[in-house]
């Protein structure tokens, strides 16, 4: 009984220390209370006004019946109950414009070139892992700004720079997440190896929070916190260039988020931790097993690095030398592995293709 009183005060001291991400309880103290309104009878209230949806939860089952982004990229379709999260103040709203090339400008076909942006307010270079926590987490502040990245898209607008009909949101002729931080001083750069063909162009900036969905802001009434540039290639070049949507670049990131959805949420990375191919960096972590359901026989609490695999996504551990504790500065430290990983891990089918999609993949978001 005691034991069981310990672990049920433990279980919640653990959730209050993460903020509850860790219970499914919905605790009374975020309730909003401006969900329990349709706006029809409250300040500023006006008869053409769509009535909002209510609830007295937080709509914390919305998604109920309904297929949950469970952070992939559903083209289907999805629902996704995870919440907005922080808003900066009004005087730390993102702002971007683009530098490079500038409005009307003419670049040769298959040039390289950069564009060039400078960014305001945006904590920059955080770009979780695309494939699997996609919209997975709240937007999150750091010194009050929107910890988040950008990503550039690149559209052809046709035969000239002003078309009347919307672009096709499917296509683009370049895409890029930037997930670095640029200079530190809100300057950002991607490059466009290669060049593009010759044609017409609209160049746009998507401004994301880390998990990629689009930055919120505290108020209606503001600028827009993106910017678009239209630009001419021309010249006889006609080279897709592999960050399209259907260059090479493109079609194995497009390739790589669908087999995810395939897999379903959580599904290991068969080149690295518990996926078949390699070590978690930090110890303690499986290092024979290749599907991340078998046991270790650590010796040390650290890394084994010992897995083989099978096609089938199975394997043993085998014996290995002891890693050493000393790393690089740029890799995780590894700790020292006993002499066996005596578990065989069960990876989902289609483990190694995944793999090979991830080695493909350069970019994804």
């Amino acid at each position: 009984m005691a034991k069981k009183r310990f672990l049920i005060l433990f279980l919640f001291a653990l959730a209050q220390a993460q903020g509850d991400n860790g219970t499914p309880t919905l605790d009374p103290d975020v309730i909003q209370r401006g969900s329990f309104t349709d706006g029809s009878g409250s300040i500023g209230a006006d008869a053409v006004q769509a009535l909002s949806a209510t609830s007295q939860n937080n709509f914390i089952n919305f998604c109920k019946g309904q297929t949950l982004t469970d952070g992939l990229q559903h083209t289907d379709g999805s629902c996704n109950g995870i919440v907005m999260g922080q808003i900066p103040a009004k005087n730390n709203m993102v702002s971007v414009v683009i530098t490079n090339p500038q409005n009307g400008d003419s670049i040769d076909s298959g040039q390289n070139f950069d564009i060039t942006l400078q960014v305001s307010n945006l904590d920059a270079g955080s770009f979780t892992n695309a494939a699997a926590t996609y919209y997975a987490a709240p937007q999150q502040l750091k010194g009050g700004k929107i910890v988040g990245h950008v990503h550039i898209t690149v559209q052809d607008t046709g035969s000239n720079l002003n078309p009347t009909e919307p672009l096709d949101p499917t296509k683009f002729v370049f895409f890029k997440g930037i997930n670095d931080a640029g200079n530190g001083r809100g300057r950002l750069t991607a490059a466009v190896e290669g060049g593009l063909p010759a044609g017409n162009y609209r160049l746009c900036t998507l401004t994301s929070a880390a998990n990629h969905q689009p930055v919120i802001m505290p108020v209606a009434q503001r600028g827009s916190q993106d910017d678009c540039v239209r630009f001419t290639v021309t010249g006889n070049g006609n080279t897709i260039n592999p960050a399209a949507n259907n260059g090479e670049k493109g079609q194995a990131a497009a390739d790589l988020v669908a087999e995810a959805v395939r897999l379903g949420p959580g599904a290991p990375d068969p080149g690295g931790n518990n996926g078949g191919g390699g070590n978690n960096g930090g110890g303690g972590n499986n290092g024979g097993n290749n599907g991340g359901g078998g046991n270790n026989n650590n010796g040390g609490g650290g890394n084994n690095n010992n897995n083989n695999n099978d096609d089938d996504g199975e394997g043993e551990g085998t014996p290995t030398e002891t890693a050493s504790n000393e790393a690089p500065e740029e890799t995780p430290r590894a700790g020292n592995g006993g002499a066996r990983g005596n578990g065989k891990g069960k990876g989902k089918r289609g483990a190694d293709r995944l793999a090979r999609l991830s080695r493909r993949r350069r970019f994804v978001s």
